[in-house]
């Protein structure tokens, strides 16, 4: 992602940390403001739990006389405050790391599409980056498809997953496979062709017609113009067979999409994502307290 040039900026750091806290409101995050909240802004508290760190880490940032950062944290740090992509190279700037690629700027959630998501804690979505990156999931989402947040390299892409490792493919239906197949490769092809040779497309694609042999087939038959179908159905290890609603809004200046799965009310699909929406709260909390 970034090149560390030891530039790490303390101070810098952490009155720019004070600044973005300071300005962002508990309704920027989907949080109550409460009758008691006197300051301005978030506490310290409350934006620890958003970047996924201790406050009292958190708080060190802030005064000045913490470690540096790793790059995950720095950019966990820049979802949680809900910065503009500007914001957060100058946030790693300050860290001591140079964001030298636009890829980066594409794997950081806009602050759009993070109210967005504020609004759907209840909801099952996740917003995907430009290479099928899973880039952020409502505990709900984690419930239906597991958690797709953790990983590293190609690995990240979950088109990658979908033609390397069979667990990718665990929660769809048999019947669904050829068919995501099929789109996968048409969405990577028309990457590669917008971000052209060298990009992080093309190098995908590249890996993968080395590593698949069904990718390989599937790429010679140039296929274009093919988008995620509006249903789909999974099979999940607890609950079952679900047939859902697949909701699709793109950040067309950031190649991000927002995925919103729901269920036909009444049936009984939509009781079991809402069994799943119960058992992803629960989880998420139980995680959480840890």
């Amino acid at each position: 992602m970034g090149v560390m040039d030891h530039t790490f900026d303390r101070s810098s750091l952490g009155a720019f940390l004070r600044t973005r806290r300071t300005a962002l409101q508990p309704e920027d995050v989907g949080l109550r403001r409460g009758q008691r909240r006197r300051a301005p802004g978030l506490r310290r508290e409350e934006v620890a739990e958003l970047c996924t760190m201790s406050a009292d880490y958190f708080a060190r940032l802030e005064r000045g006389d913490g470690p540096q950062p790793s790059e995950q944290m720095v950019a966990a740090i820049a979802r949680g405050l809900r910065l503009t992509p500007d914001e957060r190279d100058h946030l790693f700037l300050l860290a001591g790391y140079r964001t030298t690629r636009r890829d980066a700027r594409l794997h950081h959630v806009s602050p759009g599409l993070m109210r967005v998501m504020d609004g759907l804690a209840g909801t099952t979505a996740q917003v995907m980056g430009p290479l099928g990156e899973t880039l952020l999931q409502t505990p709900s989402a984690v419930a239906l498809l597991g958690h797709q947040t953790q990983y590293t390299g190609n690995d990240r892409s979950a088109t990658y997953r979908w033609f390397t490792d069979p667990v990718a493919r665990e929660r769809y239906h048999l019947e669904e496979y050829d068919q995501n197949s099929r789109t996968n490769v048409a969405l990577l092809r028309a990457a590669v062709t917008r971000d052209g040779p060298g990009s992080a497309a093309a190098d995908l694609a590249d890996v993968l017609l080395h590593r698949s042999a069904e990718f390989a087939r599937w790429w010679e038959r140039h296929e274009v113009g093919l988008r995620w179908s509006e249903t789909k159905r999974f099979v999940h290890p607890q609950v079952g067979e679900l047939d859902l609603y697949c909701q699709l809004l793109l950040e067309p200046d950031q190649g991000q999409s927002l995925l919103i799965f729901t269920a036909t009310p009444g049936t009984e699909s939509h009781e079991k994502l809402a069994l799943l929406t119960v058992l992803g709260t629960d989880r998420f909390a139980a995680d959480t307290t840890e």
